[in-house]
Order: C-alpha cells, then sequence, then structure tokens
C-alpha cells in the first residue's frame, strides 16, 4: 500500500510542478494514518557477567538476593521430612503391607522315610520324641524287614529313625545272602532290643547321652534261620569256627560298612550279649567310624 500511494505522488508530482513539499506533506498524512503502528522494539538488557566464585567475583558484581523466609516458620521449627516413594505404584484399596501367614497351631513338621514308602519295612510314623535330653523328629515304629518278597520278623518293634532303618534292611540283606551260601538256610527273623531308650552311654548315671536317646541306634541279640537253628550273640560268638560264629563275624563286618558305630562281644563287657549299631558322629567331618 505505502509504495502504491508512493506512485502516485510521483505522478502527480510530474502532472503538477507545484513544489514537491506542498504534494507530498497530505499525502504523507495519509500514508501515516493507513500504515499499522508497530510496538517498539527494545533491545534486551546487558546480561551481567557472572560470578567466577563465591570469594573470588568481580568488583561491583551484586550478589544475589536469598529467597524470603515464610512467615509460619519459627525459628525452632523443624522441616518434615519428606516421605519415601515407593518404587511401584500401589493400587487403590490395596495395602502396602502385607500380613504374615497365621502358622497353624499345633501342626506337627516331620519327614517321611524312604523306607517305609517303598516297602522296604513295614510300621509306621511316629509322633516326635521330646524326652528331656532324648530327642527324635520324625521316629519310625518298624515291626519288619522286607527281603525280595520275604519278611523278615522283628522279636519286638523297633523304634528308630529313618537312616537307621534303610541301612538295617541293608544290612539284613547282606545276612541273607550269606546264611543261604554258607548255612543253607535263609534269615528268617531277628532277636533286636527297642531301639530307643533315654539314657546315657553304657547306662551311667552321668556323661553321653546315648545314640539310643535320639533313636538313632539299634542292639541285635540274635538271628534265626529257616531251618529253626537259632544263632546268639551270647553263645555263639565264642565260637569262633563254627558256622554260627562266622555268621556273626560276617554280620558284624557288614554293619561296618553301613553304620559308623558297631560294637560287639570284642569291644567291651556291655556288649557281650549283643551287636551295637548306631550312625553318630565321629570326627569334624562325620565320616570317622568305630568298629569293635
Amino acid at each position: 500500500m505505502r509504495h502504491l500511494i508512493v506512485s502516485i505522488l510521483a505522478v502527480a508530482a510530474l502532472a503538477h510542478p507545484a513544489p514537491a513539499q506542498d504534494l507530498l506533506a497530505p499525502l504523507q498524512d495519509l500514508v501515516e494514518d493507513l500504515t499499522p503502528r508497530r510496538a517498539p522494539t527494545q533491545r534486551p538488557a546487558q546480561a551481567a557477567p557472572a560470578a567466577e566464585n563465591a570469594e573470588g567475583g568481580e568488583e561491583g558484581e551484586t550478589p544475589p538476593i536469598p529467597r524470603p523466609r515464610p512467615d509460619d516458620l519459627g525459628a525452632d521449627a523443624e522441616v518434615p521430612e519428606t516421605a519415601e516413594t515407593p518404587d511401584e505404584p500401589v493400587a487403590e484399596g490395596e495395602e502396602t503391607a502385607v500380613a504374615a501367614e497365621p502358622v497353624e497351631a499345633g501342626r506337627i513338621y516331620q519327614v517321611a522315610c524312604p523306607a517305609l514308602l517303598s516297602g522296604a519295612v513295614s510300621g509306621e510314623m511316629l509322633p516326635p520324641i521330646d524326652d528331656g535330653v532324648c530327642k527324635a523328629q520324625s521316629p519310625l515304629s518298624i515291626t519288619a524287614l522286607n527281603l525280595e518278597g520275604r519278611s523278615i520278623a522283628l522279636s519286638e518293634p523297633i523304634t528308630t529313625n529313618c537312616l537307621v532303618a534303610g541301612e538295617l534292611v541293608a544290612w539284613a540283606g547282606e545276612v541273607d545272602s550269606y546264611a543261604r551260601a554258607a548255612l543253607d538256610s535263609a534269615l528268617v527273623s531277628l532277636s533286636n532290643g527297642p531301639g530307643f531308650v533315654c539314657r546315657n552311654r553304657y547306662g551311667a548315671e552321668d556323661g553321653f547321652v546315648s545314640e539310643h536317646g535320639f533313636a538313632n541306634a539299634v542292639d541285635i541279640a540274635g538271628m534265626t534261620l529257616a531251618d529253626g537253628r537259632t544263632v546268639s550273640v551270647e553263645a555263639d560268638w565264642p565260637e569262633a569256627t563254627s558256622p554260627e560264629g562266622k555268621l556273626l563275624r560276617q554280620s558284624h563286618g557288614a554293619a561296618c560298612g553301613r553304620f559308623t558305630t558297631v560294637l560287639g562281644p570284642e569291644a567291651n563287657a556291655e556288649h557281650r550279649d549283643h551287636l551295637h549299631f548306631d550312625l553318630g558322629c565321629h570326627g569334624q567331618t562325620c565320616t570317622a567310624q568305630i568298629c569293635e
């Protein structure tokens, strides 16, 4: 628009040789009225140079003004700590703390026994034993040992643990194999003690608790063969060269390969009439064995 008006003025000046100022004055007023006014442009203020550090700034710099302290914050007031934000958002209605599951009152924690589950021994689980220092968490009551479909009877039930039960039936299998090969008669029953008895070693008034007190031991006094022969530790051990004496020594030796403690008549007078087997811990690694 401004350029168009200027062109008109130029043509008018040529057509009327009047002084240029007389022609341009009214038209300049018209141009100013038609041209939109612009706000004056302000140059940005030059930023003050940043101070090099708190102590070594340039001379004449104005230090920053601190933010005002809130009026309602007293001199002794404590600023509340900011609550920690959880890592994950909690859904509406969901509790942030998970309550522990209630423990079932009266529940007994025991372990199952593979020898009982597989049928290698006949018997049942017993409640935990807690008789002062004598304890057993998962004792068994064994009534028979089962070998290749045959049942080896016991003179009385044996209260023992699962490990002893498993090793006892394996030991009886070795004794049965020897009896059939050397004496031509199979093993049919054992004469044994009760297993668990809460007492000290050798029945002493003080000293260490016997492995019997932890259902971790069993005593064997003798055995009966299929031909009716009865083999007794007390009666037949002294005859070392007799078939019965050899059977007892083979029984003693087979136990030494399966139990950590095996005691017989040659160990001491307390074992003159039976063989003692247990799985007590000997040595720092529980791998040492006593075979007497």
